[in-house]
């Protein structure tokens, strides 16, 4: 009898996952069998299960910052070995062959693949992973305080690069993305300003514990004007909120896969030479540069745990704003065939 294993699998319709018995998979050439241990619970996970992104693979299993350790090698692989920790993130795979690809900007590949999304993810007992895209997880983060890293962190990261060399910096929406990337921000030098829904008194306080200077309502007028401002919260209304508060020359970066409908704003707001960019998935070598910040900077991450079959609950305290930094799935069955 093939064996199987426990997963939360959406079935393209209903936003509430079935927790299902479902076939371990196998790995194929150039593929890794990872044993889940953690999986972080994403924003861009609510945006599929509530189907605001289109096309999601059939019968999916969510999940897209995983941590776990290699159970399974498939033909070809080189470079990990049976039993090593590995984080799995949202980029799955990429053509290598388009001009984005070729250009270095696989994040804008063609013909991506993209875990929790087009193929299976995390929110399981196991998950296939492309060897070339899981990344090594540094040491002094156990496993369920590691998988944020994994899209979170890495998303953060690459939209304070976007950033450029701004020094006051304003993050709007303060969640897990955020409280991990304000640690590495203040740790390179820079001034983060924070702004949260209003009267979210706990978010604000996250955001002082880990090194902002100021924390108030995304309403508020910071006491200084900011070189740049990112974007976390999936709200349009923020974009003019945010280009408000930016100095001439200052940058704006949207770091959300899905966003509301950004309203109408003068012109002016735009103008001096103020910019107003997105952040579109993510590459290996933003990977390799988030971890090695990691390592260099040890970065307090908050998470809320949850058994793997409390995925529902985990998703639903992230829609309604009753967590605090990010939700994680454990996943520890134990099971006799592990390495």
């Amino acid at each position: 009898m093939d064996e199987t294993m426990q997963a939360m699998v959406f079935d393209g319709a209903s936003p509430i996952l079935a927790p299902t018995r479902v076939l371990v998979p196998a790995p194929g050439a150039g593929q890794v069998r990872v044993r889940v241990s953690a999986c972080g619970v994403c924003r861009t996970d609510l945006h599929v299960v509530d189907r605001e992104l289109p096309h999601p693979k059939p019968a999916l299993i969510p999940g897209h910052e995983i941590v776990g350790r290699v159970h399974a090698i498939g033909p070809g692989v080189v470079g990990l070995r049976l039993g090593q920790r590995v984080g799995v993130p949202w980029l799955g795979h990429t053509c290598g062959q388009c001009r984005f690809c070729q250009s270095g900007r696989e994040n804008l590949c063609d013909t991506p693949l993209f875990h929790g999304y087009t193929r299976d993810g995390g929110y399981a007992e196991f998950v296939i992973a492309d060897a070339d895209y899981c990344f090594d997880i540094p040491e002094g983060y156990d496993d369920e305080h590691a998988a944020p890293l994994l899209c979170a962190g890495l998303i953060g990261y690459r939209t304070l690069r976007m950033a450029g060399e701004a020094h006051r910096i304003g993050i709007f929406g303060f969640g897990a993305a955020a409280h991990i990337v304000t640690q590495i921000a203040t740790a390179q030098g820079r001034t983060i300003f924070a702004f949260t829904k209003k009267g979210d008194r706990s978010a604000q306080q996250l955001a002082l514990d880990v090194g902002a200077t100021w924390a108030g309502d995304s309403n508020e007028a910071p006491p200084e004007t900011l070189d740049a401002a990112l974007i976390f919260a999936p709200d349009g209304a923020l974009v003019p909120r945010a280009l408000a508060t930016v100095d001439k020359g200052g940058t704006v970066v949207c770091g959300g896969i899905h966003m509301t409908d950004i309203p109408s704003f003068p012109y002016r707001q735009l103008w001096d030479e103020r910019r107003l960019v997105s952040v579109a998935n993510l590459t290996r070598e933003d990977g390799k540069a988030l971890m090695t910040a990691a390592a260099a900077y040890p970065l307090s991450i908050h998470t809320t745990s949850y058994p793997l079959t409390e995925a529902n609950t985990a998703l639903q305290d992230l829609r309604t704003g009753r967590l605090t930094g990010a939700a994680v799935l454990r996943i520890d069955t134990p099971r006799p065939t592990d390495p």
